[in-house]
């Protein structure tokens, strides 16, 4: 993946206000707000096809980025991104500064693998049951991974993965855990077709009917 989608050139933004955002998205421009790092925010203008080509990929929203700011770079994350509720446009994004030397908390997403080849699935007809699609951690910016994989090969039928089973990277840590063990949250679990255990449920209620037959008789 090429490392200029992640370097975005910048300008410093003067004309504040609802009607010079709006002047700027009719330049194909995009307003931004640069903040953190006990830095004060910086008001900036990004072009909007650019940053719209970034965030197709997916390691955009984790990945420290490279603000070049009038000729300045700056290593930032993006914290959040509107858009039009119905066009195909960004209409603002919040960057936050990092620090090479503090942690930085933020999302990161889940990637489950192996799960065309577990058993559970492959064979017995089971189906994965995602409870969640990224998970919130804490790191230094050099150990800020793109996503976290969550291997389904050996999970069983019936069983479910949770936050404490998942391999983290080196240096990361899952905030949620952090709070106690009540927040070892599900993240996957492995259950059987609905069609499975409704012909079970068919068979048991069928097997019962035979035994007050006979008993009847």
């Amino acid at each position: 993946m090429s490392e200029a989608i992640f370097t975005l050139d910048a300008e410093v933004r003067t004309d504040l206000g609802k009607g010079a955002s709006r002047r700027l998205r009719h330049a194909d421009k995009v307003p931004a707000i640069l903040y953190g790092a006990g830095k004060e925010p910086v008001a900036l203008t990004l072009d909007h096809n650019k940053v719209n080509q970034a965030q197709d990929f997916e390691a955009f929203y984790s990945h420290v980025l490279t603000l070049n700011i009038g000729g300045k770079k700056v290593e930032a994350l993006v914290k959040d991104i509107q858009r039009h509720p119905y066009k195909p446009k960004l209409t603002h994004l919040d960057f936050l500064r990092v620090d090479a030397k503090q942690a930085v908390t933020t999302h990161v997403p889940l990637h489950f693998i192996n799960e065309d080849k577990a058993k559970a699935i492959k064979l017995e007809g089971g189906h994965a049951e995602h409870h969640m699609a990224d998970v919130e951690i804490q790191c230094l910016p050099h150990d800020l991974p793109e996503y976290i994989e969550v291997d389904l090969l050996n999970v069983e039928m019936g069983q479910t993965l949770h936050l404490s089973d998942l391999v983290m990277p080196k240096g990361a840590t899952l905030t949620e855990l952090a709070k106690g063990e009540d927040h070892d949250l599900a993240v996957v679990t492995i259950k059987a077709a609905k069609v499975a255990a409704a012909e079970d449920d068919e068979e048991t209620a069928a097997d019962d009917g035979e035994e007050e037959a006979k008993t009847e008789e």
